[in-house]
């Protein structure tokens, strides 16, 4: 007689199903982006639609928070699928990857655009210098000092304490819309991930184990009736 059992040794964490929810998420990102972009870029028509660029904005937010809901939620549901235990476990896990990897992500695209600009100023500077003479670099070094001389000038304006306190006020709501939003973003996500995780996973198939005697009687073992 064979008997079910579920397995046994499973570990909590399966790094494998993790990154092959993180995979997944950012495959469907960039498949979504790239179709986002091709749509908006064929509809966009700038000669037919005085607010075609504000449009494009909108559309563009909108389609950034379905691309991501749905790759946070694709990436999370098979890590969970994956998952041998905790499947909402595992989608949480998924998530807290892809964050980090959208930060990374951005600080060496910014990093990189910022040391790129740099790059062609100082090129753009040496092929001035070396192809006009010392003219050329004394009249930019003019131009130069005028400009700073005018941005001296333009800050050491005394501004009205009315202005000052409405661009203060500005600058405060500005960050804390912008604060509050990523707060709910990452809540969201958080939440969709859990739940993605649990849908998706399954429990362990029970293997079978052993065979068991069927038991004897004590009558029949001795022999009595």
């Amino acid at each position: 007689m064979r008997y079910l059992q579920t397995q046994e040794g499973l570990p909590r964490v399966s790094w494998g199903a993790v990154f092959t929810g993180v995979t997944i998420a950012l495959i469907a990102y960039v498949f979504m982006s790239v179709l986002g972009a091709a749509i908006g870029a064929s509809l966009l028509s700038p000669l037919a639609h005085e607010d075609s660029a504000r449009a494009f904005g909108f559309g563009s937010g909108v389609w950034l928070i379905v691309t991501t809901i749905i790759a946070v939620f694709l990436g999370g549901y098979f890590a969970g699928r994956c998952a041998p235990l905790l499947g909402w476990l595992h989608g949480l896990l998924s998530w807290a990857l892809m964050v980090l990897f959208v930060i990374v992500a951005m600080t060496s695209i910014v990093t990189g655009a910022a040391a790129l600009v740099g790059n062609v100023a100082n090129a753009g500077l040496a092929a001035t210098a070396s192809g006009s003479g010392a003219s050329a670099v004394n009249a930019l070094s003019q131009e130069a000092g005028n400009a700073i001389a005018s941005m001296a000038n333009a800050a050491s304006a005394p501004l009205s304490q009315t202005d000052t306190r409405q661009a203060a006020d500005t600058a405060a709501r500005a960050v804390a819309r912008a604060s509050w939003f990523s707060v709910a973003a990452l809540f969201v996500g958080l939440v969709i991930s859990v739940g993605a995780g649990s849908l998706g996973f399954r429990q362990q198939p029970a293997v079978e184990k052993g065979t068991i005697a069927p038991p004897i009687h004590p009558d029949r073992a001795t022999g009595r009736v």
